[in-house]
This record gives C-alpha cells, structure tokens and sequence, in this order.
C-alpha cells in the first residue's frame, strides 16, 4: 500500500506541474505569446476572468481514481482601433471579421498585403451596389445558399455581417449624396419636381427632384429626398419641408421654376416659396382623358367588363394556362392581359389595346372554360377599336412628356397643338358614335384646361429658345 501511495503522490506531483505548464503556456502576457496572424497587430488579449481547476483524489484500499474535472475559463480581445471586446476562443475569425468590417478601409496599414485590401473593398462595394440595385435586404449576407455561392467564388473573402452590409450602403449612401450635391453646386440654375405620395402601408411621403443641364449640355436628374409627411398637407407644411430641402443642397437662390400637379395647395406652395409655378402636362394630361372616360357611358361600361375580364385571367391559374396553351396553337406569341390602374389613364388605354390585340385567343379561351365572366362582344371590340384611334395621340404624348433624358419643356406647346389637330382630324372621320362623342369630350377639356398653359411665358419662352424649333414655319 506505502508504495502504490508513493506512486499515485509522484503522478499527483506531475500531473499538477503538467496542468501549470497547460495555463503559461494558453494564458501568457500577450507579448510574450507566439501569434501568426498580422489581425494582432490591431488587437489585445484581455486576461482571463477566472480558471478554476478541479481535480478529486480517491484513494481507498487498492483502488486509486484521479478526476479532472475541467478548467474554466472566459477570454476576450480588445480592439486596439477602438473600443470593441470580442470573445476569443483560440481563433482570430471574428477579430478578421470585425476589423474588415469596420476599419479596413479607414487604415492606410491593412491586413495582408495592399492588393488582397484593394480586393476587398472592390468585392464589398460590389456587394452593396448589389443589394442597393436588386433591393436585396441586407440579411442575405446571412442565407447559406448565397454564402456557399460566394466562397465557390473566392473562398478567400469574408461576407460582412448585416450590421457591416448596413453600415456600408449608409456610408455609401453618403458618399454618392456628397458627390451629387458638387454636382448641384456647380450649376447656375435648376428644377424642381414635386409630387405626394402614399405608400402601401398609407404613410403619406413627399418626394422632391432636382433638374439641372450639366457641363455636356445633358440633362441630369437628382433625388433631393423622399420625405415622410405625416403632418396635414396644407400649403404652408409643403413649402416648409422644400425650402428645408433646398437649404440643405444649397440650391435656394438657384431655383428657376417649381413643377408639380395642379392641387390648390400644390400651387399655394409654389408662391408661398416665391418660386415660378407650373402645373405638369403629363398630369393635366392625364386628368383630361380620365374626365373624358368618365363622361362616355358606353365606353365606361366596356370597360367594366374588361376590368372583370382581365381580372379573371389573371386571378385564375386554369384561365391562364388555358390561354397559354390556345395561343400556342394558334401559333401566336405569349402575351398576357394588362389590368387597368385608376390612378393612370395609360393604363387603361393599354388594357383596351391589350384586349382587342388577343381577342380571338381570349375568345377561344373562354369557350373552353366553365365560368360567369361575360365576354365582349363585336360591337364591343369594335368601339374600343375606334376608341383606341381617338385615344392613341394622348397615348404618345404622355409618353413623350414623361421622358427623364430630354428637355421637355419646349415641347409642350407644339406637342399640344399637335395632340389637337390629330384629336380633331380622328373625330371628324369617326363613323363609330362613342368615338365621337369622345372625341367631342377630349377636344373640350383639352381647350378648357389647357389654353392658359398654351399661353404661359414660361412655356413659350423655351419655345422660342429651342434651336429645334427655329427651322419650322
């Protein structure tokens, strides 16, 4: 018995010695401990909270059992860069994470050689640019399917987090604000387009754009802000969100003229700012064929029953693939049908042009399918057909208008003159009664509303200036 107690004491004695060469070895001044990975160049060890080691001696009889329980122990990391702790764990991943993240490229000594930085920061602006353009949420840094794609790609990058990404398209985001308001800040004189809007969860927002011809004589477009409006949207709160927006882009005394839609507080914002008004065409536009619509009985009853139908086919999985399958076998592309939108009239004329264009595949479609939705008849289809006729130089007007890339401007009072005499050429040579009576609409809305723009100096001045205009008589 002395001598196996002499053993166990001598195991005891060494093994203890083994356990205090373990904790010099794992928990050394930080100076003193052989690290290979250039990240502790940034960082600090933070000594251990606690190591407690347990270890149980039962001796009895002949029978010795020696018990090592464990060794606890909580280390962390200090960030030299800042004041971030990080746990640590034998590992330097989350220390390359966070330094990649957050100082990479505000240190001119990075990690690794200068070319792997430059790498980096190209494949983390390619990122953003990525999620900012595709409206990606920043949580796809974190699906497994999209990081499995990226390390097939270059398993030497490091996706950031979702806080990183965030923090990122914030910073890139203030980046390109910056370089937009030097642009701003160049030019002797702009636009201004404003417009409200609601959002689907009914949050009423403000949207301010900037307009302005740069060094190359091109037009440029500059989004100012979208500004949530929960306040009432009278005149004065209006004007006092735009003057706050132009103060911040430095742009006050350069506003040339002021454009939104014709509500009343709309206008009352343009004066209460002493800013130049104009109504925008592309919108009077669009309240003139929606009044016209509206006061044409039969064509408001054709259109009803094309709402319904449209709806049907596009709610409808059987009807779709029903007039899939007949359009294929009528050796006709696929087209689907467009649903009308109350808020543009362009849409409208879409559906109607959309309708008559696959008539006799709806046509056949219907047949083979059990359902109420009446079809359209012929003579439907054929006042919609003349219909379209009347409606089509709105149609190209609004388009034309709506142009971002073109100085439109000077168009409006030949593009006006325009859509009037083709307005009255197709209604005097309409045979089909709801054409005419359309077109009888058209033509005096189009006078009632839009003479005075015809004659506003603003309008005609640019007019006369367009050098695209100087050659016509």
């Amino acid at each position: 018995m002395d001598s196996r107690k002499s053993c166990v004491l001598v195991f005891m004695l060494e093994f203890c010695q083994f356990v205090r060469d373990i904790d010099e070895l794992v928990f050394m001044e930080p100076g003193k401990k052989r690290r290979v990975s250039p990240v502790w160049k940034h960082f600090e060890q933070i000594s251990p909270d606690k190591v407690l080691h347990i270890i149980c001696l039962n001796i009895m009889k002949c029978v010795t059992t020696i018990i090592f329980t464990s060794r606890i122990f909580h280390s962390k990391v200090k960030c030299l860069l800042g004041s971030k702790q990080l746990g640590y764990n034998n590992n330097t991943s989350s220390m390359l994470r966070h330094y990649r993240a957050c100082h990479e490229n505000n240190e001119g000594n990075g990690i690794g050689p200068a070319k792997a930085v430059t790498r980096k920061e190209e494949l983390d602006e390619a990122l953003v640019s990525m999620i900012v353009k595709d409206t990606q949420p920043f949580s796809i840094v974190e699906d497994k399917g999209f990081r499995d794609f990226v390390a097939k790609l270059d398993p030497t990058y490091v996706l950031p987090t979702r806080k990183a990404g965030k923090a990122m398209a914030e910073a890139k985001y203030q980046q390109e604000k910056e370089k937009a308001k030097a642009e701003v800040l160049k030019v002797p004189a702009v636009s201004l387009t404003a417009d409200m809007w609601t959002s689907l969860n009914m949050d009423a927002y403000l949207a301010v754009t900037c307009h302005f011809i740069d060094d190359n004589t091109c037009l440029k477009s500059t989004l100012l802000g979208v500004v949530k409006f929960p306040q009432a949207h009278t005149a004065e709160n209006l004007a006092c969100v735009k003057s706050s927006l132009m103060e911040e882009w430095g742009i006050k005394s350069k506003v040339t003229c002021l454009v939104t839609d014709g509500a009343s507080n709309m206008i009352a914002c343009g004066k209460n700012l002493k800013l130049c008004h104009a109504v925008c065409i592309a919108h009077t536009l669009n309240l003139v064929v929606k009044k016209a619509l509206e006061l044409t009985p039969v064509l408001s009853t054709i259109r009803t029953k094309a709402r319904k139908l449209v709806g049907y086919f596009r709610s409808s999985t059987t009807a779709k693939e029903k007039l899939d399958l007949v359009q294929e076998h009528m050796g006709k592309p696929k087209k689907k049908l467009i649903q009308e939108v109350e808020t543009r009239w362009n849409s409208t004329f879409q559906m109607l042009e959309r309708v008559a264009e696959l008539r006799e595949p709806v046509g056949a479609a219907l047949a083979g399918l059990q359902t109420d939705i009446a079809a359209l008849t012929s003579d439907d289809y054929n006042n919609i057909c003349a219909c379209l006729s009347i409606l089509s130089p709105f149609h190209e007007a609004t388009i034309e208008l709506s142009e971002e890339k073109k100085v439109s401007g000077s168009k409006v009072v030949p593009l006006l003159k325009m859509v009037e005499k083709m307005l009255q050429e197709e209604a005097a040579k309409a045979t089909v009664p709801v054409a005419r009576e359309l077109g009888e609409h058209l033509i005096r809305l189009l006078r009632e509303r839009l003479d005075k723009i015809q004659s506003m100096s603003i309008m005609s001045l640019a007019t006369l200036l367009d050098p695209r205009y100087k050659s016509l008589g």
